[in-house]
């Protein structure tokens, strides 16, 4: 299942689908990603508290990146279900903005396929974040280390 949503996630919930449908699941791995109250500012060594983080996404495009996100993933290790939840919109410091979650027959390949769709997600996913800090708001740029951490995969 893969979802880009404005609504807010249940994460029990999600975890529990996943566990019915994971038949003979040894291990289920999730990750959950939170709007952080600070983020890197344009300003050298100035932190802004941030108020709300919009996302943008192109329907139909995200869902279909995310979509081959996950095959890739299921490509490479056992995975016997997985969930990704996306949020959009306007979100606010310290909501739920991403759920992985990857059930499979063995911790490694569950904990492997569920960072290896998150640092795709991060970098081939077409997500486009706007930060408002203070009285300011600027566009987020993709960072060096998540470009890092998805090419350790190729």
């Amino acid at each position: 299942m893969i979802s880009v949503q404005e609504a807010d996630f249940d994460i029990g919930a999600l975890y529990e689908s996943l566990r019915a449908e994971a038949d003979n699941a040894g291990a289920i791995a999730t990750f959950t990603g939170l709007v952080r109250e600070f983020y890197e500012a344009s300003d050298k060594g100035a932190k802004p508290s941030v108020q709300s983080l919009f996302l943008e996404h192109y329907p139909g495009m995200t869902e279909k990146a995310l979509s081959d996100i996950v095959a890739q993933a299921q490509a490479r290790w056992d995975v016997l279900a997985c969930r990704v939840v996306h949020r959009v919109g306007e979100l606010q410091a310290k909501e739920q903005i991403v759920y992985v979650g990857v059930a499979s027959t063995h911790r490694a390949d569950a904990f492997a396929a569920a960072e290896f769709i998150m640092d795709y997600l991060k970098t081939r996913a077409p997500f486009w974040k706007k930060q408002a800090a203070g009285d300011k708001t600027q566009w987020i740029e993709s960072r060096e280390s998540d470009e890092l951490a998805r090419k350790r995969w190729e």
